[in-house]
């Protein structure tokens, strides 16, 4: 994985990537037959946005010719000539010649470097002319030509050739009629802008999608364009900063964008980093580049992490899941969370053979590679369905736009799947076992209908005789293994449980006998439902499947605390049921689901603003503060995130699921453990380590919680490959360049309290730093948020990195675990 590259601080790029721009400046904007441009020259925009010159970048040695912008400190070169030629000295010119080729040439009139103007259209050129355009765009055209910002009759412009920098009204893609490919190709490093690795262009086809590769091998790919964004990019859309277009003519196939507001300095850069495909925006009061948009996004937006037939879902567990009707081809591996050989069909299905042959609808799908597809502007989604249907190699089909027009069909498996919050309905075939008996058949067959129906009958009654005396045999010894469950507890020595008990048919009646219509979700450790008591009491019915990851210890750990635990900001468990097999928990039902739910959802994190936000965040900070000193135990809960923090009418926090929390004797306030669970990303870097956990590893998990809510995003932890991976590196970086106004949610813009906000910042780097002795207990972070007292200023953060190695994630002595990812997040209403 490629290390990633954020711009480094101010002072050093000043410094480093231009250590000597030439100090003479010519007030032209022009080259010309008579006024080449010599090395300590430059020239300049009209308007002065770009001046163009001769630059060494960091301490290479190296000379290159480039553009860059003028009146911004930190310089942000977005082109250069002669990239993968350097220059080693600087008696060099640009010249132009009168047939109209701009040349580099060296100290010995050696060629450099040319516009290879051989290729472009034949015009009748008398007086040439290189021009810098306020768009940042140089250009040679024929200066008697008119008006010098029309493309029309521009013999060679710049924008035709990008580097890795891509400037408001330049095209992305092909220029079909005249052969021009138009990419974007990453910097070797920061001071070095020869080739990189990384690609980014347009792969024209029947249906066009933008990709980046790297070394040749395909990276990343955004989904084919569906009318009006892509099916891949999530943050594709309208926006205060610019508008953008997707060109697919038969003659152009492109992407541009153009800048709403011309005094606006923004741009998209291809870095040789994990995060390739930047936007970066200049921001003049804070004098820094902001990162307004990256690309890959997550995990699941490298190409085809999760096989063929393989869908994947970032928040899910695991990440990569088959679709529906398809198994793994390799078990072992896929187990293994080796993902790459994908999923076959789990059955066999005959092509064009009625009630054998079928589609599944998959919603909100960002749409499979487009290399073996077929489109149709005109035909209908019915017609698309039937045109599928004849070929036994269609595989896939969908709209070919989201406004429900056109027609697109996949042939062969289905490559780099995902969910999409811009995606769209994906029609996938697959063998059916819903067999429709026609009513209308021929009168030969009623005959043989009537002797099935009656055999059927007969088998059924005898059936359910058996069922009655099984049930009758299995109520007398679910009574006896009930209380051997409620015996085993006591021989445990545990404290009385303290919960009512419910027994089975009860929970059952409540549920609709655990109807898929009550079912609010499901985790690890099995289902949960929603209930309706005798009462009318609403609740939700945790239910551990025979395979729960969650045991039977894990269990009973968190009936005892719940038992025990009152709180306004803790979740209230209703009771318990321990029957046979059967291990339920009764809860409060929480209608406004989980915070993750709100929080990283485009269009509902609207709804929490900053006084909202702040509530919360107060309010965990007190139920965590409980459960650490203030409750009849000394709680560790050792899997807080924002999944767990539960919601009622009124949005007040509650925390939930102590399937995994410690209780501590005394004043004990840590301990350790050789099972490391939890999730990660929450972590302290101790615990993921070394396992040792305590009230200031719970503080830890409260200071990423707290950035995620001011951020307003999702920490990722898929991978510790790299400390900017997460939003702590992310918040640590804007506050140690002085910046944090730029960490906080844009959603906050017109409610946030900036100064609170940054305070808020503050205490959150506090709860993360490396050592836990640094680190503030729950009684001080309560105090903290509550008052304006000075605080002290954080050391670096543990990003959970440094000490966690792969080898002792895959030891047999020290198992990880997320066991209640989904836990009590799904006990709401859908």
């Amino acid at each position: 994985m490629p290390i990633l590259r954020i711009l480094p601080p101010m002072l050093v790029i000043s410094n480093l990537l231009l250590s000597f721009l030439c100090q003479i400046s010519s007030a032209s904007d022009s080259i010309t037959l008579s006024q080449p441009l010599h090395d300590g020259n430059t020239i300049i925009s009209n308007d002065s946005t770009f001046e163009m010159g001769f630059f060494t970048p960091g301490s290479s040695g190296n000379r290159y010719v480039g553009i860059w912008y003028k009146n911004i400190p930190v310089i942000r070169v977005v082109w250069v000539a002669n990239r993968d030629n350097p220059i080693k000295d600087n008696s060099t010119s640009l010249i132009l010649t009168k047939e109209g080729t701009l040349m580099l040439l060296s100290k010995n009139n050696s060629l450099v470097w040319s516009t290879n103007t051989t290729s472009a259209p034949k015009v009748s050129i008398s007086s040439p002319i290189v021009q810098l355009l306020d768009t940042g765009n140089l250009v040679i055209r024929d200066e008697k030509g008119g008006n010098s910002n029309m493309e029309e009759g521009f013999l060679w412009q710049s924008f035709d050739h990008p580097c890795d920098t891509l400037l408001s009204g330049m095209k992305l893609g092909w220029d079909l009629k005249k052969g021009l490919n138009r990419r974007l190709v990453s910097w070797r490093n920061w001071d070095d802008p020869s080739s990189g690795d990384f690609v980014q262009g347009i792969v024209p086809g029947v249906n066009p999608e933008m990709v980046i590769w790297k070394d040749s091998v395909e990276f990343y790919r955004s989904g084919p364009w569906t009318g009006s964004r892509s099916t891949g990019i999530f943050g594709l859309r309208t926006n205060p900063l610019y508008d953008y277009e997707f060109i697919n003519d038969g003659n152009e196939v492109y992407y541009s964008y153009t800048l709403k507001n011309s005094s606006v300095v923004s741009l998209v850069v291809m870095n040789q980093s994990i995060y390739l495909r930047q936007r970066l925006t200049w921001i003049p009061q804070t004098k820094t580049w902001s990162v307004y948009q990256s690309l890959p996004q997550d995990n699941c937006d490298f190409y085809n992490v999760c096989g063929p037939n393989g869908n994947c879902f970032i928040d899910g567990s695991p990440m990569c899941q088959c679709l529906e009707g398809f198994e793994p081809k390799s078990p072992q591996h896929w187990n293994a969370t080796d993902w790459s050989q994908g999923c076959v069909r789990s059955e066999a299905w005959s092509c064009k053979v009625k009630n054998k042959d079928g589609f599944r609808k998959i919603v909100g799908a960002k749409l499979p590679d487009t290399t073996r597809s077929w489109i149709n502007q005109s035909m209908s989604l019915d017609d698309c369905k039937a045109k599928c249907m004849e070929n036994c190699s269609c595989t896939a089909y969908s709209n070919l736009d989201i406004s429900k027009e056109g027609c697109s069909v996949w042939f062969g498996d289905l490559l780099d799947l995902r969910v999409s919050h811009s995606g769209q309905d994906l029609y996938v075939r697959m063998a059916t076992t819903d067999i429709v008996i026609n009513n209308n058949a021929d009168a030969k067959h009623g005959h043989r209908r009537k002797v099935v129906l009656a055999v059927t009958l007969t088998v059924f009654g005898v059936i359910m005789m058996m069922l009655a005396f099984t049930y009758l045999y299995k109520n007398k010894k679910k009574w006896r293994e009930r209380t051997n469950s409620t015996e085993e507890i006591d021989e445990e020595k545990q404290e009385d449980l303290e919960l009512p008990f419910f027994d089975f048919a009860t929970i059952a009646n409540a549920t609709n006998n655990f109807s898929d219509n009550n079912k609010l979700g499901e985790g690890g450790f099995g289902p949960v439902y929603k209930g309706t008591l005798l009462d009318g009491q609403e609740i939700a019915v945790k239910r551990l499947s025979s395979s729960s990851r969650q045991g039977l210890k894990e269990f009973k750990n968190e009936v005892i605390l719940c038992a025990k635990l009152q709180h306004r900001n803790l979740v209230k468990v209703l009771g318990c049921c321990l029957e046979g097999e059967e291990r339920m928990l009764l809860y409060e039902y929480m209608p406004n689901k989980s915070l993750d739910s709100f929080l990283f959802d485009s269009i509902k994190r609207k709804e929490l603003d900053w006084a909202m936000r702040f509530k919360i965040l107060n309010a965990i900070a007190r139920g965590l503060l409980y459960l650490h000193q203030d409750s009849r135990l000394r709680i560790i809960h050792r899997d807080l995130k924002a999944s767990n923090i539960l919601l009622d009418n009124d949005m007040n926090p509650k925390i939930s699921d102590f399937g995994l929390a410690r209780m501590c004797g005394g004043d004990q306030v840590e301990g350790n453990t050789s099972r490391i669970v939890g999730t990660y990303g929450y972590m302290a870097p101790e615990y993921a380590s070394d396992g040792l956990f305590s009230t200031k590893s719970d503080a830890f998990s409260f200071g990423v919680l707290l950035l995620e809510i001011v951020s307003g995003k999702k920490n990722k932890a898929l991978t510790y490959k790299d400390d900017d991976n997460n939003i702590i590196a992310h918040a640590w970086r804007w506050w140690r360049e002085g910046n944090p106004m730029e960490f906080i949610d844009a959603y906050l813009e017109n409610s946030c309290n900036i100064l609170e906000a940054i305070r808020c910042i503050q205490i959150g780097l506090l709860c993360l730093q490396h050592h836990p002795e640094d680190r503030p207990n729950m009684s001080s972070v309560v105090v903290m948020l509550s008052s304006e007292i000075d605080l002290p200023q954080p050391k670096e953060p543990g990003f959970l990195l440094k000490k966690v190695s792969n080898e002792g994630e895959q030891s047999s002595t020290r198992q990880t675990s997320s066991i209640n990812d989904v836990t009590i997040s799904l006990l709401n209403a859908r």
